[in-house]
């Protein structure tokens, strides 16, 4: 039981790990101070996608499914759980490519503007502010 329990565990921090590759260069925009976690997890994110590496999640996943009885699976994270959600078709090497070059376009456009925030001067909180009125 006790097994189980931490392989979905596991499986719920691998899915907001995932997120958090994904979607952490958007909390940047309003804590600057997350980009010192963001830009490690990025570029492990990136790397794991570019390289074709298995996320070491996905096998303490699958160890700890069969201690509690349970089915494992043959693929990694994304193959296993995102993509049936988000795509019909089994992950190819093109589109694992596609999704690590995704991860790192759209958070290299988050940290580019930021960077062009910084350097025309604009802090945050005149950003902020600016955004109310309109």
């Amino acid at each position: 039981m006790w097994y189980s329990w931490l392989a979905n565990l596991i499986l719920c921090l691998h899915a907001g790990f995932v997120l958090f590759v994904i979607f952490g260069g958007l909390l940047v925009l309003r804590w600057r101070w997350i980009a010192w976690l963001h830009l490690p997890a990025a570029t492990w994110g990136a790397t794991v996608e570019f390289t074709g590496w298995i996320c070491p999640l996905t096998p303490l996943e699958n160890w700890l499914r069969t201690q509690g009885g349970e089915a494992t699976y043959s693929s990694d994270f994304i193959a296993q759980y995102l993509l049936p959600v988000l795509y019909p078709e089994d992950l190819t090497r093109d589109l694992q490519l596609l999704l690590g070059a995704g991860v790192v376009i759209l958070n290299a456009a988050v940290y580019w503007w930021l960077c062009r925030m910084q350097t025309r001067g604009v802090s945050r909180n005149q950003w902020v502010q600016s955004r109310g009125r309109m």
